[in-house]
């Protein structure tokens, strides 16, 4: 399966703070916050959500197309991606702006702060999709993720015109579309990606509520968090899948991505929408167990046992071919 991800292509600056947000705030002083927090850690992680999601795809063999747009100071981070399995071959290169930048502080309640310089990323709307299409002989689904705004809603309209499956993740840029926006976006999608709160800013944004969404789109697929897992859709039964058992988690940076990834991954395998969430929140949970979204790494044997033990052998038994064991 021919995967491309379109997104943002960013370096992550992670800090930790030893403490809580929260005991930080003054409920009648919220409008005019001043604050700084001072950190015990800083760890610079490569990042952006598209290669986030690609890194996890190649994690699990397959050869993910990378998408986006980057400053000149691309070519470390690109010769990491070609090693874990992406293609980045058809990653935009900016004459002038840097790659993007993450910025952001986790406290001991995972909650994060945090900022992000677009530089690079704005350059994304001038990408088309078609020559990515011939370049490798044809698309079977266009991640749309998170990206520069313009060039979502460009990407999800090639799509539709050129019929090409796709998944709408908007994502973090909820924030910054309007309701029409983001109905031009999911229009035709095959997956919709949000986590519980952005499924309720999506509903509230467009006005539209979920059976009505669904109308719009074929497969609903909502990440609760602790709450594991729910996917809805046409002609199909709500699917809920707990989440996978974790060792220590860490930081939660590109946990989502690392969801999509194995989702994804599995449903290129051929495997339901139920296996390829239990193949998605365990690679979520690698994530969440580093410190940023590509510093973990899969071993199949593992990867199988722990699968077993979330989700049962059954469902480890479905996985192991397509990981190169017996």
């Amino acid at each position: 399966m021919k995967i491309a991800v379109t997104g943002s292509i960013a370096t992550d600056h992670l800090m930790h703070f030893p403490g809580r947000f929260a005991d930080q705030l003054i409920a009648d002083q919220l409008d005019k916050v001043s604050l700084s927090f001072l950190v015990d850690d800083l760890i610079i992680r490569r990042g952006g959500v598209a290669p986030n999601i690609a890194f996890g795809l190649g994690q699990l063999g397959l050869r993910p197309i990378l998408v986006g747009a980057v400053g000149s100071d691309f070519a470390d981070y690109r010769s990491w991606l070609e090693r874990h399995g992406v293609d980045t071959d058809s990653v935009h290169i900016s004459e002038t702006a840097h790659t993007a930048r993450f910025v952001c502080t986790t406290d001991n309640d995972l909650c994060q702060v945090a900022s992000f310089y677009a530089g690079a990323m704005s350059e994304a709307r001038n990408i088309e999709l078609q020559p990515v299409h011939d370049r490798v002989g044809g698309l079977d689904l266009v991640i749309v993720a998170a990206n520069d705004p313009v060039a979502m809603l460009r990407h999800s309209q090639e799509c539709r015109e050129r019929g090409y499956a796709f998944a709408a993740d908007p994502s973090q840029q909820l924030a910054r579309m309007e309701g029409a926006e983001v109905l031009q976006l999911i229009d035709g999608a095959k997956y919709l990606m949000t986590n519980d709160y952005e499924r309720s800013l999506l509903e509230q944004k467009t006005g539209l509520n979920a059976e009505e969404i669904l109308d719009r789109v074929e497969v609903r697929v909502t990440t609760l968090g602790k709450g594991g897992v729910e996917i809805t859709g046409r002609g199909f039964e709500r699917i809920h899948v707990p989440i996978a058992r974790e060792i220590h988690a860490y930081d939660p940076t590109g946990v989502g991505d690392g969801f999509r990834g194995g989702f994804f991954a599995a449903l290129s395998w051929g495997l339901s929408l139920r296996s390829a969430a239990q193949v998605g929140s365990l690679l979520a949970t690698l994530v969440l167990e580093t410190a940023g979204g590509q510093e973990y790494d899969v071993h199949p044997d593992i990867f199988v046992k722990r699968l077993a033990e979330s989700y049962g052998d059954e469902a480890a038994a479905e996985v192991r071919p397509f990981l190169g064991l017996n």
